[in-house]
């Protein structure tokens, strides 16, 4: 091969490589307004020591459903300086039996073990978790003490907690579910035509940033 084939070559392939090196960095840093979002009004956070991701979802949505999974996977080895926390979203009225149903098992102890199955009578078994006759009967089928249940469901805590959701949706100027919050300022909505576990990398990576900012 001649020198100046040679060089051609050579100038060539760094070419390509500096072009691939461009496209995995475009790749691996979210953009902000297409990965997420900026609050303007950022909110305070529970515990300044640590970084905060709040999911906002409700059972009844088909995405939040899709998202459930990998983001139970990622929760199982999430970073020691996390602090996770579920608010279930009451956009409607009919959102409010799911915020209900949330809160009354937090309170009793047993959302751990039930919230998988609540997605899946929904989105799997079409049960309709939205009356709630069905959901008493429901819970019961689960092994839950039905008047304690009914007794929590129907309680002043639980009013305020729902409340307080709406308040938070409110101020976090929320206009849909699934959603996820890092440090009261970052919207991670996923972009369209991402996958679930898209929109869990850009979780990652968001908080990643959230960190360094926070150092």
């Amino acid at each position: 091969m001649k020198m100046k084939q040679l060089r051609e070559c050579v100038v060539l392939f760094v070419f390509l490589i500096s072009g691939l090196c461009s496209a995995v960095s475009v790749y691996a840093n979210p953009v902000e307004g297409q990965d997420y979002k900026v609050l303007a009004n950022p909110q305070p956070t529970q515990n300044k020591a640590l970084i905060e991701v709040i999911e906002f979802f409700w059972y009844g949505c088909p995405h939040c459903n899709n998202l459930h999974l990998p983001l139970k996977s990622w929760l199982k080895n999430k970073p020691a300086d996390v602090d996770f926390h579920y608010v279930p979203a009451v956009l409607r009225s009919n959102w409010e039996p799911g915020a209900k149903i949330f809160y009354t098992l937090e309170t009793m102890g047993g959302m751990d073990e039930l919230h998988d199955k609540i997605y899946d009578a929904i989105h799997r078994d079409k049960v309709n978790l939205t009356d709630d006759a069905t959901v008493f009967g429901w819970m019961e089928k689960q092994g839950v003490d039905k008047d304690k249940f009914v007794k929590i469901y129907h309680s002043f805590t639980t009013q305020n907690q729902i409340a307080r959701s709406k308040q938070m949706m409110q101020q976090y100027q929320l206009q849909g579910v699934p959603i996820l919050v890092v440090e009261g300022k970052y919207l991670v909505t996923g972009k369209k035509g991402g996958t679930p576990q898209d929109m869990v990398n850009t979780l990652e990576k968001v908080i990643d940033m959230a960190r360094k900012v926070k150092q």
